[in-house]
């Protein structure tokens, strides 16, 4: 009896003979189908064909399911060759023998430009609900635990079936990464993580994007972490401030663009008292300079140095948040960004009142450094509903910008002292209780350019920012769990 059944999707012939031959090389008693909706050459005659136009719909999994008769099933994702390394499976099976787990994946080499380069990946936790965490492309499946992930699926999807599997599997079962780099894998998609991050809002995967939300609220409710739409109203009188809002400016050496920024809150015509905070993490480039001109021109202006050396852009927000000049309403711009016109701060604090809400997010136009608009243009976050925004709000890797909050509540919670993914724990944290209001209009021009913090995130910056956002998912999962098992709802 054959150890393994190994599916491959067809492409090219060259690439698919190459990836046949290699996996001959392993030396592992193997079963090997081709995944193809249409004939293959007759080269190929000996190896079974599956009529499976892709792996990541639902009735694709379920046509492999029938064909599994050994312990282990491997699925490659790709079509491009693959090159295993040596005793790339002995490996993957050992360690699932030895680990009780049912999934295990692996780091693995990338082929980019003709260049081979180590691709690390990061544990599978709880909270890594996101539907872009990177596997690899080589996974290996306890057969028994597949077989009942594949029964167990409800939903016919087009694309989602393989995000609907693993979070299947991830109720039942372990999962195991192997920190060692057992194959080789051709990269195709050479853009900068700057350029990726945006694809989850791109009105062209809109129906993607449905099918990945589905799958993760069914998900949610199975595991007792799903809220329904039913939120804590806000007094907005409670709590008396001298300033109705204030903008929040965490900067360190921006003395290329925060002059644009200040004045862009200053231009503001709201009908309300209101003043920007400024807190300057101890600039060395001529930003504190800028700033203290600035202040001492007009008295909105706060310009505020922490006393402390240990502060990322969570921890400069609470300097500003629990200072006394802090108004009702707490704004994010960045230092680098910029608001779209004078009616930007009116248009915000309005929008709280009417939508009764604790966070509010806004939209931005991506801008290049001479503020033209660059793909992919408006950013605006239509996947978010008020009706499931905050469970979707688990799967997604950011909420959008500009942000706002209504400061007690800011104070009550405070902001991590971080400096990626502040904004997105205050977000999942705050919308556990609180509804997130939106504006679909966009309000602020978001610069891109070579200092951006994200523009080109090498992989172990990448897997120490998604590592991150993923603890915080286990966090707010947890937290949302027992909510609903005391009542609090």
């Amino acid at each position: 009896m054959s150890t393994l059944t190994i599916f491959i999707p067809a492409g090219e012939s060259v690439d698919l003979r190459q990836t046949i031959a290699a996996l001959k090389s392993t030396g592992v008693d193997m079963q090997l189908f081709l995944l193809s909706g249409e004939p293959l050459p007759d080269e190929f005659s000996e190896f079974s064909r599956l009529p499976v136009t892709s792996i990541l719909s639902t009735e694709g999994l379920k046509k492999i399911s029938v064909h599994i008769n050994t312990p282990y099933t491997v699925l490659y994702t790709r079509k491009e060759p693959l090159m295993p390394g040596p005793y790339v499976f002995q490996r993957m099976i050992q360690v699932a023998e030895a680990t009780s787990s049912a999934f295990v994946y692996s780091d693995y080499y990338a082929v980019k430009n003709g260049q081979t380069v180590a691709n690390p990946l990061i544990e599978y936790q709880e909270g890594s609900l996101r539907d872009d965490f990177n596997f690899g492309s080589l996974l290996l499946f306890e057969t028994g635990a597949f077989l009942d992930a594949v029964s167990g699926m409800k939903h016919n999807y087009r694309f989602a079936a393989l995000y609907d599997l693993r979070l299947k599997l991830a109720q039942k079962y372990s999962f195991f990464r192997v920190a060692e780099y057992l194959y080789t894998e051709t990269e195709t998609d050479l853009r900068k993580s700057g350029e990726k991050q945006f694809d989850y809002v791109d009105p062209k995967n809109r129906e993607v994007q449905i099918e990945m939300e589905k799958a993760c609220t069914e998900y949610l409710k199975e595991t007792g972490a799903w809220l329904a739409p039913v939120f804590r109203k806000i007094r907005f009188d409670e709590h008396p401030f001298a300033m109705e809002a204030s903008v929040i400016i965490p900067v360190k050496n921006r003395v290329k663009t925060i002059a644009d920024a200040v004045n862009s809150v200053l231009m503001q015509k709201p009908s309300f008292p209101f003043n920007v905070i400024i807190v300057d993490n101890h600039s060395t480039d001529g930003t504190t300079e800028i700033l203290q001109s600035f202040a001492a021109k007009d008295e909105r202006v706060v310009h505020v140095i922490p006393s402390r050396n240990d502060l990322g852009i969570g921890g400069c927000w609470n300097e500003a948040v629990f200072h006394p000049a802090c108004g009702k309403f707490a704004i994010q711009l960045d230092s680098d960004d910029l608001y779209i016109d004078e009616n930007v701060i009116a248009r915000i604090i309005d929008e709280f009142y009417i939508q009764n809400c604790a966070m509010l997010v806004g939209s931005y136009k991506m801008v290049n450094f001479k503020l033209e608009e660059i793909p992919p243009g408006i950013i605006d976050h239509r996947e978010w509903t008020p009706e499931n925004g905050r469970n979707n709000a688990l799967r997604i890797n950011g909420l959008g910008a500009p942000r706002a909050f209504y400061t007690p509540v800011l104070r009550n919670i405070r902001v991590p002292n971080v400096s990626y993914g502040e904004d997105y724990a205050l977000g999942i944290t705050i919308s556990r209780y609180y509804q997130v209001g939106r504006i679909y209009e966009p309000v602020y021009l978001c610069r891109r350019w070579e200092e951006n913090s994200d523009a080109a995130l090498d992989v172990i910056k990448l897997n120490t920012y998604n590592y991150y956002k993923d603890k915080l998912r286990t966090i707010e999962l947890k937290a949302r769990q027992l909510y609903i098992q005391q009542g609090q709802v």
